[in-house]
């Protein structure tokens, strides 16, 4: 294929698959987007929104499994864009393991491999390769494309990435890995587009903080360092999820408390972080709204600025200084009552954050006395999905990639 233009993304969860639809010789148009919610369940939701975000799909119906939910998707997509259009799809695959540091084509033996990485990310490859092995059934000529969200993270070097672990267990890929690397990938991209080259190559450190949440070191367009390790559960205190804590917690819960590992896995990623804190809400505007009467609401937001004040220094240490600070994610877009308060504590490290920039969700939000800048900068991992998939599809090429 010479030229792929129209590419329908997919990032597939345990219950939940949501999609996007671009034309990239259109400026890289997003033609539609949507989700469906409550696969394997009697009650699943469909909806997609057009260009303009007026709703065009609204559908409630039993949704069995994620084959199912596809196939009602694309049984849509005909009506209002003709799915033999398609060009390729691409994925969001959590997890390249040790094997995968670049966007593959998804090939029968691609799947084997990624089915056999599938104990890296239990809660999560395993229903995205279901999605990729549903499409192949529906659609089993349109190409399709994995992009890991692993993957940007290779770059880190030998003392970022690895455990004080026995070497056997090393050898079975257990170090860090790092995540969120699709949205460090498009932000960079559109750093590149609004900053000088070297100022773009400089000592950044980019926080996606949203539901899940993440810090990583960028210097020279690589990645140095990043808080999350061996599973998306590690570094920043989360939504639901806990963060870094002492791994003895975990052989306590087991060993004393007698909790089962399926109890111990639901308790660190579904029933911590700030909802566990606030014992109310895991969504950073429910707990801003909340702060002013609600002592365990204000606890929460503090420990998580803490928490993010913690690492950003950290980060600053592995960097050897700081020229960018880059706030992204559905917090750090939208919050800049957090911003303020993860940055106010550091000028010591040159952040100094104009109020009424950061008030007015500028793109540019420190002051012109600020040593360091600090930015706000959209991410869209979708678009990132579709360009990797344009790219590789186009070329026809898919290289294995060593292990580290």
């Amino acid at each position: 294929m010479a030229d792929p233009d129209t590419i329908l993304t997919i990032n597939s969860g345990s219950t939940s698959l949501k999609f996007a639809l671009f034309r990239m010789s259109s400026s890289e148009k997003r033609l539609l987007s949507g989700k469906l919610d409550h696969i394997g369940g009697g009650n699943g939701r469909c909806e997609a929104r057009d260009s303009q975000g007026a709703m065009i799909w609204q559908e409630r119906l039993p949704l069995s499994d994620h084959r199912a939910g596809l196939a009602r998707f694309f049984s849509w997509l005909e009506t209002v864009a003709p799915s033999d259009g398609l060009d390729a799809v691409g994925h969001r695959l959590v997890h390249g393991g040790p094997v995968f540091g670049a966007p593959r084509l998804l090939t029968s033996p691609v799947l084997q491999a990624l089915q056999d990485l599938s104990g890296l990310a239990p809660d999560h490859l395993p229903h995205e390769l279901e999605a990729v092995r549903s499409i192949r059934k529906l659609k089993p000529d349109l190409p399709q494309v994995g992009s890991f969200d692993t993957a940007f993270h290779r770059s880190m070097p030998f003392r970022a990435r690895t455990y004080a672990l026995p070497l056997s267990l090393r050898k079975e890929g257990l170090v860090r890995y790092g995540f969120h690397g699709l949205s460090c990938e498009y932000v960079l991209s559109a750093l590149e587009t609004i900053l000088p080259p070297e100022r773009a190559q400089g000592r950044i450190v980019l926080a996606h903080l949203g539901g899940g949440a993440s810090m990583t070191a960028i210097h020279g367009g690589k990645s140095i360092d990043t808080t999350m390790g061996f599973t998306p559960t590690s570094g920043l205190v989360m939504g639901t999820r806990c963060g870094d804590i002492d791994p003895g917690i975990v052989l306590y819960l087991l060993r004393e408390r007698g909790l089962s590992l399926t109890t111990v896995a639901q308790l660190l990623a579904e029933e911590s972080g700030l909802l566990a804190l606030s014992e109310s809400s895991g969504e950073m505007r429910d707990l801003l709204s909340a702060e002013a009467a609600e002592a365990k609401a204000a606890a929460a937001i503090e420990i998580f600025c803490y928490q993010a004040r913690k690492f950003l220094g950290s980060l600053a240490a592995a960097l050897e200084g700081l020229d960018i600070l880059v706030f992204t994610g559905g917090i750090g877009e939208n919050a800049p009552e957090i911003r303020e308060r993860i940055c106010e504590p550091l000028a010591f490290l040159g952040l100094q954050i104009d109020h009424d920039r950061n008030r007015k969700n500028e793109p540019l939000i420190s002051s012109e006395e600020s040593r360091a800048e600090i930015r706000v900068v959209p991410t869209d991992e979708e678009r990132m999905i579709a360009r990797h998939t344009q790219a590789l599809v186009r070329s026809g090429r898919a290289s294995l990639e060593p292990a580290p």
